[in-house]
């Protein structure tokens, strides 16, 4: 049977209960306390100091005797001073007596006036006279004694009954702290048994519905995915189930589509690769085929111009001119197509590689136009890393020629640094040409792509693909600058080797 409550109303349940039960318990303790407070105030605050000035009272009075037989049997006036003293202890005892509670009306009391009383009838029959001037005899001290008894008699009532209240008081005590004990041991119970309450129910409609609910999600996770959650205990429980079923369902279906998804890419790569492999045997087929039939155009055209140079009028010399200049480009394009087509078909032998003496190598190709344009080419210290010696010469060919070729009025002047960034290293390659704007930073590196005409830079506007083709394929990558201000700087990363001893760290 599913449960109709939610968490917030079976909490609000035990909470309820818990709060009654140590409410009362509390109520019940708060009581046991101020009775244990009142019995201990009563004791050590009314009691006990009656019983105590009681008996100040008690020795008051005897003093009051002693003091009055010994004046009667001696004759002397000073031994009437113990009475004196006697009685001003007596007024001061009757005074706190009265202060604590035994006033006229209470049993106490009514003993207390006995006792004064039997006091007053005392002192008028023996004292009074004897302070008025009459003989000391043995028959006063005779009247005495009777008189003196009874006092004793009611000081003894007295004392006996405020020593009973004592008792009492310290008979409530001790039952007030056994009721106080007895209420801490009930809000100890009451206490542990609102937790318990508490406990149980967290675990039987919270913790046992979530540990059921992270099983069955568990299980479609690890397990099996098409498996229904559903989820049991209170309402939000069971809401949290249909939310995750609605997820787990919504991600089957997500799931489907990604499949489809998938297979369509794996379709559509499998043609793309094909493509690809078709463009590049094509290229490579019609470059290398189109190199005969060419050379023979080319070489023809340059027999015809050698041989009536001169011999034809202006515009036969110039179509002839024009012949073998298309001819040489063509030948140049083809060449550089078959080089780019090239790139990754078949792989050379992947060796440690000096990047100083690959530069070194792509000068000594470009020393003519080193030597023609009066460039000045500068280096810092160049790392080892790995790769086809073949294409990383032509990306530092292409890239210091690019330098030489796009040049200003000034003689060209290019700079190659290398520094560590991280698990690769980032080569830069500086000029001071004629620059390129940022808005072509893209362009340059699609092939056949050139900013100025053929008659004012020779080239085909493969080389940067070419570089980007190469650095590619070694796991590198190739930008163009776009934060130097004059000049032009292309940078480029290839990995750094993976173990130091591979001469991958300069020394």
């Amino acid at each position: 049977m599913k449960s109709v409550w939610s968490i917030s109303r079976w909490a609000a349940l035990s909470g309820v209960i818990a709060v009654l039960l140590l409410g009362g318990a509390i109520v019940a303790g708060s009581l046991a306390l101020t009775n244990l407070t009142d019995s201990r105030a009563r004791l050590l605050d009314v009691t006990g100091p009656q019983v105590l000035r009681s008996n100040s009272l008690a020795t008051a009075m005897l003093n009051q005797e002693t003091g009055v037989r010994g004046y009667i049997l001696a004759g002397r006036s000073e031994f009437l001073e113990p009475y004196r003293e006697g009685l001003r202890a007596q007024d001061a005892s009757v005074a706190e007596l009265r202060r604590l509670g035994v006033v006229p009306g209470t049993a106490a009391g009514d003993d207390l006036d006995r006792v004064l009383n039997a006091a007053t009838a005392w002192r008028r029959t023996i004292i009074e006279p004897l302070l008025a001037g009459a003989p000391a005899t043995g028959a006063l001290v005779d009247a005495s004694k009777p008189l003196f008894d009874e006092v004793r008699a009611s000081l003894s009532v007295l004392q006996n009954r405020l020593e009973t209240e004592r008792l009492d008081a310290r008979d409530d005590l001790s039952a007030s702290a056994d009721v106080l004990r007895v209420m801490l041991l009930v809000i100890a119970v009451l206490l542990i048994g609102a937790l318990a309450l508490v406990f149980l129910v967290l675990q039987r409609k919270l913790v046992r519905p979530i540990r059921q609910l992270a099983v069955e999600v568990r299980d479609v996770a690890q397990t099996d995915i098409h498996r229904a959650v559903r989820g049991s205990g209170p309402k939000e429980m069971r809401e949290l189930a249909s939310d995750v079923e609605s997820l787990r369902s919504r991600i089957l279906d997500e799931v489907a589509e990604l499949e489809r998804a998938q297979e369509l890419i794996v379709t559509r790569t499998r043609e793309l690769e094909r493509s690809n492999s078709d463009l590049e045997q094509f290229a490579y087929v019609a470059s290398h085929d189109l190199q005969e039939p060419l050379r023979k155009v080319a070489s023809f055209c340059q027999l015809l111009q050698k041989r009536y140079q001169g011999k034809l009028d202006e515009r036969g010399d110039q179509y002839i001119g024009f012949a073998v200049d298309g001819a040489k480009r063509m030948q140049a394009l083809i060449n550089d197509l078959l080089a780019f087509s090239r790139v990754g078909r078949r792989p050379g032998e992947n060796v440690l590689l000096e990047t100083g003496d690959l530069l070194a190598t792509a000068l000594g190709n470009l020393e003519d136009a080193i030597v023609e344009s009066g460039a000045r080419v500068t280096h810092g210290e160049l790392p080892v890393v790995r790769g086809e010696k073949t294409l990383l010469t032509a990306v530092f060919q292409n890239l210091v020629g690019n330098a030489i070729k796009f040049r200003g009025e000034e003689p060209p002047e290019v700079e190659i640094v290398a520094e560590r960034d991280g698990e690769d290293w980032r080569f830069s390659v500086t000029d001071n040409g004629i620059g390129i704007n940022d808005e072509y930073a893209e362009r340059i590196f699609v092939i056949f792509q050139r900013l100025h005409g053929r008659g004012e830079y020779p080239g085909t506007g493969i080389g940067l693909a070419l570089c980007r083709k190469i650095l590619e394929h070694h796991g590198g990558t190739i930008w163009l600058d776009t934060t130097v201000q004059a000049g032009t700087r292309f940078c480029f990363t290839l990995p750094a080797a993976q173990h130091a001893d591979e001469g991958n760290e300069r020394p």
